[in-house]
């Protein structure tokens, strides 16, 4: 099968694209790389005029200040309209979002439009924000969301990453991606229950990750709990990281002999990597009902992540044993479950080894690409 998969955001395409290609597929990936966090991809579109020249640049930033728009979305757009001959052929597309070009949504839709019809089927995953899934936060259906804590302050200002796909150009361009789309495929349970109710919904598949090799076990003997906090600060109101910060201050100040707190901010994703490996526990995501790419890449690694493991998660994947904490809105909470674990490191050691095997049973690249597969064929039987 010929493949084409269109934007990556967290590395989901990545490790879908390794996972396909091991079982014999040709893959190829079109995408911007994601700013800081550098995602490789075969075809890129990232904006280079308006990113790496220092004048340009500063006309990018005043024309952005003066009209609100980013004149970079359209260098991305003119990019992928000049690749846009070769990608033809392809049996699948598959669509990050329904923004995944990244360019003018009037434009992106002339672009998918000749996309769409040089290929065969199309997909879009649901695995971050799109119309039904910030409509479905808004309406207060979630018990906490990304959303929640620009709602709690009582204002959205800062919130256009999200609510601009409630706007009347992102809506259209909904529209015409689902209208075209064989199917939705939601990656976790943060997706799947906003879109449970739209007719083109599949199955739940989990994010693939990629397993380069086992896992090993956390030993913390004769050794101080290592504890990483990276942050991405473009996030840092959204994923709750001021739960984390206040829990982390309290647990330094008071056990400063017990533990090592290292925290990073914007790190490209192979450096993050490399501190992911010295790490025994990771502070992810508070406002999350099951785990993004962060977490999925540290228990992978067998490490204790604090992050979205609500009761929907666990009923899902019907667990018996935690393979990650629960973080939730609460820094008092967060700094117990910290203190219980550095007190008791073998809770630590047996949570992270959970969180390992979870991984390989469930996010295996090639188990997910598999199942991939499986939805895609479906479509050409009905």
């Amino acid at each position: 099968m010929k493949v084409l998969l269109v934007g990556e955001y967290s590395r989901l395409h990545n490790s879908l694209k390794q996972g396909l290609e091991q079982l014999g597929h040709e893959v190829t990936l079109v995408g911007t790389g994601d700013m800081f966090k550098k995602f490789p991809v075969d075809e890129s579109i990232r904006a280079k005029w308006l990113n790496d020249d220092p004048f340009p640049l500063l006309l990018r930033k005043i024309y952005l200040r003066i009209f609100k728009k980013d004149p970079a979305q359209w260098e991305i757009g003119y990019r992928f309209k000049k690749l846009a001959p070769k990608l033809k052929g392809y049996d699948v597309v598959q669509l990050i979002n329904s923004h995944s070009i990244g360019t003018y949504p009037e434009f992106e839709i002339k672009l998918l439009k000749q996309l769409f019809k040089q290929n065969g089927n199309v997909f879009l995953m649901g695995c971050g924000d799109d119309y039904p899934v910030v409509k479905y936060y808004l309406e207060g259906k979630m018990r906490y969301h990304m959303l929640t804590p620009y709602l709690e302050s009582g204002s959205t200002l800062n919130a256009d990453f999200s609510l601009k796909y409630m706007t009347e150009p992102y809506k259209k361009l909904f529209d015409f991606v689902y209208e075209n789309a064989e199917a939705v495929i939601p990656s976790d349970m943060d997706y799947k229950l906003p879109w449970q109710e739209w007719e083109k919904v599949a199955e739940l598949i989990p994010n693939p990750i990629i397993l380069s090799e086992t896992f090993s076990p956390i030993d913390i003997s004769n050794r101080k709990v290592r504890i990483l906090f990276g942050i991405n600060t473009m996030n840092y109101t959204k994923k709750g990281y001021r739960f984390f910060d206040e829990a982390l201050d309290r647990i330094e100040e008071k056990y400063p002999h017990l533990v090592e707190i290292k925290r990073t901010k914007n790190l490209p994703f192979q450096k993050y990597v490399t501190e992911l490996a010295h790490c025994d526990i990771l502070m992810d995501n508070v406002y999350a009902y099951d785990q993004g790419y962060n977490a999925l890449e540290a228990m992978a690694r067998g490490k204790v992540v604090f992050t979205g493991a609500e009761k929907e998660f666990v009923a899902h994947y019907k667990l018996e044993e935690p393979v990650a904490i629960n973080a939730l809105p609460d820094s008092v909470k967060i700094y117990e479950a910290l203190e219980n674990l550095i007190l008791n490191p073998e809770k630590i050691e047996r949570i992270g080894k959970n969180a390992g095997e979870f991984i390989e049973k469930e996010h295996d690249s090639m188990k997910v690409a598999k199942q991939y597969l499986k939805t895609w064929s479906k479509v050409n039987q009905l």
